[in-house]
């Protein structure tokens, strides 16, 4: 028996597990997962009294179902007059298949649960752009937890939630961690209290495989629990090309913020790796290192206070790594000075074990 659950995820993304179980576990699950986020059923007719006993939200070609799944226009149009919630579930295999399914969108769909064939990615981007503007929701069908990170950056947009076929519960963390980098990054302004020069120290690029936009860059930090928006190199100078790629973060012993909620020490990255982008409101993203450069430069230390803490960075001394103040302005470490405030995030855990967030007593200076 085959039956799926929707798992609200960041930004309103959804993971659509379908495992298969035995009838008689089903209202326990729905139960048990209701507790995780799970609000929508997508389910056969004979188990729709089940789900909804259980609390569960249902989606089926019933009209005992909170949602009727429509298989065509004319079904459609009549679930409109009543005035009845509906959804579509279909197979793309032709720019006709994606015409009929806009229109139906149109018509106040629900949701567009779609199945793809050899062709995923195209058929998804042109269905995308042609609804993007509509209040319908689009659910793709995958096969793996790592397709999750490409079906939700389709067309930059990407889908608003993905259909995982699994019985295995590590399919499901999986996937889920695969949308992490979908969050947000809670910011906050420090106040700049030391601008020191040290002298030469190692410091570490990074190259992604992505342009990096104006306000967006990478947490850096000497403490994990006070981590620094360190600006990526978009706007050059007049001495220097922009290079949108870059994040020039710091010496190697920091610790850099990833994509499942870790930390790693800068030290530790190669090329394949992926680091989390985050802009200056929140937005996060993941991003590939293409490459990691590490050479010996001049070293400046930026300590920050903010209520309820401080923390510190080693930045290379130089005009082209902008730190992010008040409005969006970028303020190179060579013009930083005391009392200037920047974007930080704060982690309330006070500890890191191998990179994992742990709550333990941790004193870092």
């Amino acid at each position: 028996m085959l039956w799926r659950f929707y798992h609200q995820v960041p930004n309103s993304k959804e993971i659509v597990i379908v495992p298969i179980i035995e009838s008689e576990n089903l209202s326990q699950f729905v139960k048990n997962t209701l507790s995780l986020g799970v609000k929508l059923f997508l389910c056969n007719t004979n188990e729709i009294e089940q789900v909804k006993k259980a609390g569960g939200t249902t989606i089926s070609p019933s009209d005992n179902a909170d949602i009727f799944l429509v298989s065509n226009n004319e079904e459609a149009s009549l679930k409109k007059k009543e005035g009845t919630k509906f959804a579509l579930k279909f197979k793309i295999e032709s720019n006709e298949d994606i015409d009929a399914a806009v229109a139906i969108a149109r018509m106040g769909a629900t949701a567009l649960i779609v199945e793809t064939g050899d062709w995923k990615i195209i058929p998804l981007e042109n269905l995308i752009a042609n609804t993007h503007e509509i209040n319908t929701r689009i659910y793709a069908c995958i096969n793996s937890p790592e397709e999750v990170p490409t079906m939700f950056s389709v067309l930059e947009l990407g889908v608003d939630g993905v259909v995982l076929p699994t019985g295995n519960p590590k399919n499901i963390v999986q996937a889920s961690n695969n949308l992490k980098d979908l969050g947000r990054a809670n910011l906050l302004f420090a106040k700049v209290t030391t601008v020191k020069h040290l002298g030469v120290g190692d410091r570490a690029c990074i190259d992604t495989a992505s342009i990096l936009n104006k306000g967006e860059g990478i947490l850096i930090g000497s403490q994990a629990n006070t981590l620094f928006l360190i600006h990526n190199e978009s706007s050059g100078s007049k001495f220097t090309s922009p290079r949108p790629f870059r994040v020039n973060a710091g010496s190697i012993h920091s610790y850099i913020l990833m994509p499942d909620g870790k930390t790693r020490y800068l030290s530790e990255l190669e090329s394949g790796d992926k680091v989390l982008a985050v802009d200056q409101t929140g937005n996060t993203r993941s991003v590939l290192i293409g490459r990691i450069k590490i050479e010996r430069r001049p070293l400046t230390l930026v300590k920050v206070e903010y209520d309820g803490g401080a923390g510190s960075v080693l930045l290379q001394n130089a005009e082209t790594i902008p730190l992010i103040g008040k409005k969006g302005k970028q303020i190179p470490v060579t013009s930083l000075k005391s009392g200037d405030e920047v974007l930080v995030k704060v982690d309330t855990s006070v500890g890191r074990h191998f990179g994992v967030a742990v709550d333990e007593f941790m004193l870092e200076k």
